[in-house]
């Protein structure tokens, strides 16, 4: 094939983007048809959310059918016509109907995935879902219009539904700019560029050193308005990825003989699109735990005094700089005493007197800690608390959880605004610079003569009475050298945990643009990324929670 013959056409790109731009609003209607069916359950006379849920398959419909995609349009228009009897009220909104109605969701999206995919066929099982599925509304939605026993089509709509949403984020990632932000960034390097040709043109012209230090203060305000205008452009609301785990909360529950409800709280609140991403996994398996362990059945609900209803709520507010989002549930708490026994017989400590509750419930973080009873297809195999925990400390974030027994649990996720740029500390070690994240530098002390000389480079110092452990980061990174004859200790504290880091020098307070290290050099212990100096040094940005572990790990009979 020539050269020639390979180039894209720009009809085939016009193509493309229009396939991606529907594919995009597809989801968006689909995730919001899903959002208010959930709402028309605990709503049956509201009117307004019908109408929604009708304008948003027949858009569906439309959309589908202008390019070509005819089975999806008839799917869609199955629906449309379902829904226009609901809007006329020949069939009456209840829970076997709203059931029925959400697997029509969750074949559409099938339907989708598979015409718009390299097959452009759909699948006879999505033609014959459609093709029964007004009989079984007929039957008042107690009949599924599929031969798959019940546990298994729970698995299949879960599974595909999860599938396809995958599936169309590959070929749809992107962002929606609001025009405004766009326009101000436009000007703002216009603007840059004129205040860069007046430097240079100063600089040529061997201009003032005070008209030159004015424009070079002009440039650096410039540049850093733009960066805050490119994060701004990065920040998006986290109400999307919350309700998608509304469908969830019901499906799971309904399936384990329990019935919950999930409430967003602060879903306005915007945040830096990868740690939107990062979030996805742990809140997946908190709500599951939260479901299994904690939700407890409607009878014994009502036995408590409690309503037959579970809730969960999941919310998000800023404070002081970071985002906070808490997942609070009203079940039947965390059951401390079972922790304890359980940590005392996987060795994890001797007894569990003296220990406040936060670090009896750290437990659940450890790998393959559990207290279910039974391995259930939710939980009980003490993975996913400990893929929470990893996921947190990769965002460089907290974790805390308060629990009432018999009451229910608030976890609180405490991470930062972006994961692009960090206020940081710079220290020296030899010639080699690092940066720590200030957020968990406590304070800065000088180390004490007598621990100048320990050839091991870790111990333990006094700090007001207090032991604190300590690393040497010229040993732990096998720099050589020797050290000088004044190291500083700098105090960090994370998730809990305190220790010392031993450097050589302090230079102070730095914002570090984050750059990704590769996936040559990605695990490398004690480091998180790397960042670019203003001399064209690259410094290394310090995993805390990695080396607080280290330090905790190195002297735990001197400091328990």
């Amino acid at each position: 094939m020539d050269k020639e013959s390979e180039e894209v056409s720009p009809e085939e790109i016009t193509l493309e983007m229009v396939l991606k731009t529907f594919l995009a609003e597809a989801e968006e209607h689909l995730s919001k048809m899903e959002e208010m069916l959930l709402a028309l359950e605990t709503e049956p006379e509201n009117d307004e959310l019908l109408h929604m849920i009708f304008r948003m398959a027949h858009t569906l419909k439309g959309n589908s059918g202008s390019l070509g995609f005819a089975q999806t349009a008839d799917s869609a228009h199955v629906v449309e016509d379902l829904l226009q009897r609901l809007r006329n009220r020949t069939l009456s909104v209840h829970e076997g109907l709203i059931s029925l109605l959400l697997q029509a969701v969750d074949f559409l999206r099938r339907s989708i995935s598979e015409e718009t995919g390299e097959t452009a066929a759909v699948s006879p099982a999505v033609v014959d879902f459609f093709r029964r599925l007004p009989s079984a509304a007929a039957k008042g939605g107690d009949e599924t219009p599929t031969d798959l026993p019940a546990q298994d089509r729970r698995k299949e709509a879960t599974g595909r539904r999860e599938e396809d949403r995958h599936s169309w984020n590959d070929r749809t990632r992107s962002l929606r700019i609001d025009l405004d932000r766009l326009d101000r960034l436009l000007n703002l390097a216009g603007e840059v560029a004129i205040a860069q040709g007046r430097l240079g043109q100063l600089l040529e012209w061997r201009g003032k050193r005070e008209e030159i230090l004015e424009a070079h203060q002009e440039a650096n305000r410039l540049f850093i308005d733009l960066q805050e205008q490119v994060m701004k452009i990065r920040m998006v609301p986290v109400g999307p990825v919350f309700r998608q785990h509304l469908r969830m909360v019901r499906d799971i529950a309904r399936a384990h003989g329990k019935s919950a409800r999930l409430a967003i709280e602060g879903g306005e609140v915007e945040v830096d699109t990868t740690v939107i991403e990062h979030l996805k996994d742990p809140l997946l398996h908190l709500i599951r735990n939260a479901l299994d362990h904690g939700i407890e059945r409607p009878d014994q609900r009502k036995a408590a005094g409690k309503d037959p209803c579970g809730r969960i709520v999941l919310r998000a507010l800023h404070d002081a700089g970071s985002i906070v989002i808490q997942l609070e549930d009203d079940g039947a708490g965390f059951n401390r005493r079972r922790i304890v026994e359980k940590a005392i017989s996987k060795g994890m400590i001797s007894s569990g007197e003296g220990l406040s509750d936060e670090e009896v419930y750290r437990f659940v973080f450890e790998p393959g800690f559990s207290t279910a009873e039974a391995v259930t297809d939710l939980s009980g195999r003490g993975v996913g608390m400990d893929v929470v925990r990893r996921n947190i400390d990769a965002l460089r974030g907290a974790i805390s959880i308060e629990s009432r027994e018999g009451k229910g649990t608030t976890l609180t996720f405490r991470l930062p605004l972006t994961l692009a740029i960090i206020e940081g500390f710079a220290v020296g070690v030899g010639e080699e610079t690092y940066v720590i994240p200030l957020e968990v530098i406590a304070e800065c002390l000088e180390l004490p003569k007598e621990e100048s000389g320990n050839p091991t480079g870790d111990g333990v110092i006094s700090v007001r009475g207090r032991p604190l452990p300590y690393l040497r980061l010229r040993h732990l990174f096998r720099l050589g050298g020797s050290a000088p004859r004044r190291e500083s200790v700098v105090v960090v504290k994370s998730a809990g945990k305190e220790a010392g880091l031993v450097v050589d020098f302090l230079h102070g307070e730095m914002q570090a643009v984050i750059k990704s290290l590769g996936k040559l050099f990605q695990g490398l212990p004690g480091i998180s990324g790397s960042t670019i100096l203003g001399d064209g040094r690259v410094a290394l940005i310090l995993d805390v929670t990695g080396l607080l572990h280290e330090a905790v790990r190195r002297q735990p009979e001197r400091v328990g």
